[in-house]
């Protein structure tokens, strides 16, 4: 689906070399005390998380601009002197290769790749998780400890791949990118932000790590919510229009039936159309989710067939003016909502 990125005809690494040159070399940053750190995240998650470890000790840039596809990134010139410019800079490999390939072309000395402190899962070719890795050692981390959830539990589950998306053209590998749906992961990508920031600014690190510790109590109570908010429902299975789910639906024992695989934009078969309606009738399906990123069209086609209803459950992969909440947690909260309607929970 993505395209090497090419900025204005110029090959990124033509283009790299040339903003080093501006800049007079790698990047070597060293922010003064008082000065606001500048960084730099890929996407909106990791700005989330940002914004609550730094607070107001810096100034963030979302490469992904409000409303713009995540996944198909394409990086302007701006931008890319921006990352070389950078105080920190927030990604994660795999997911948009834009990033990426910009990244592989610089010296950077502060860089954190989520990738390396996430719990990451598997799929096979339906887009069934079959697996879970992590760069960490395998112990267990305090937020799992305080939420009873161990994420190593949730690499597989017992639904076939009978239930799950088709298109596995995508390009994402064998790997769901979708990891911040899992609130442990959220929990130890800002404990290794505030340890990113800290080594940037070694004078505000207590700040940085109390910053972290009070977001990381917030997805503890929001995990507490959903845990409880769908311990009790009439039905398990949600139809969603892409295979983002699938750290959430693991954690909280839910099924999720994709229309369309990990990518959001390929079309699904009318032979996949027609095995989610059979599905949806099957398992008393009473809402299609739909995405605020992505067209509606399917979604609302499938569920015009059945006559159900159609809701949102975002991603978030971006804010747009159509979310459901002005940060992460608010729009998680109202997935939640969504959520509990669908699916008859008390």
């Amino acid at each position: 689906m993505h395209s090497l990125t090419r900025i204005l005809g110029v090959p990124l690494a033509t283009a790299a070399l040339l903003v080093t040159a501006a800049c007079g070399g790698t990047a070597t940053n060293d922010p003064q005390a008082g000065d606001k750190l500048d960084i730099v995240v890929a996407f909106y998650p990791l700005h989330f998380t940002a914004e609550r470890v730094a607070g107001e000790t810096a100034e963030i840039t979302n490469l992904t601009q409000p409303g713009a596809d995540a996944h198909g990134l394409e990086l302007t010139p701006r931008q890319t002197a921006k990352i070389q410019g950078a105080d920190l800079v927030i990604y994660q490999s795999g997911f948009q290769p834009a990033v990426d390939d910009a990244i592989a072309q610089m010296e950077l000395a502060n860089v954190l790749d989520v990738t390396t402190v996430a719990t990451m899962h598997d799929v096979d070719a339906a887009g069934e998780h079959v697996h879970t890795h992590s760069t960490e050692p395998a112990a267990e981390d305090e937020h799992g400890a305080e939420d009873g959830h161990d994420t190593d539990d949730h690499g597989t589950d017992d639904h076939g791949a009978d239930d799950h998306g088709t298109d596995d053209g995508h390009d994402h590998g064998t790997t769901d990118p979708h990891l911040w749906l899992d609130l442990d992961n959220m929990a130890k990508i800002a404990d290794a932000t505030a340890e990113k920031l800290g080594e940037v600014r070694p004078d505000d690190q207590d700040t940085f790590s109390a910053n972290a510790e009070a977001l990381k109590a917030d997805y503890t109570t929001l995990d507490e919510s959903f845990t409880t908010g769908l311990a009790n429902c009439e039905r398990r299975e949600i139809v969603v229009s892409h295979a983002a789910f699938g750290y959430l639906t693991e954690r909280y024992d839910l099924v999720q039936v994709p229309i369309r695989g990990l990518e959001p934009d390929l079309e699904p078969s009318p032979a996949r159309v027609a095995e989610v309606q059979q599905l949806a009738r099957e398992h008393g399906v009473t809402t299609i989710f739909y995405e605020t990123l992505v067209s509606p069209a399917v979604a609302e086609a499938v569920a015009g067939d059945l006559g159900l209803k159609t809701d949102v459950l975002d991603p978030l992969e971006g804010l747009t003016a159509e979310s459901k909440g002005s940060n992460y947690l608010e729009v998680m909260n109202s997935n939640l909502t969504a959520l509990k309607a669908a699916n008859a929970c008390n």
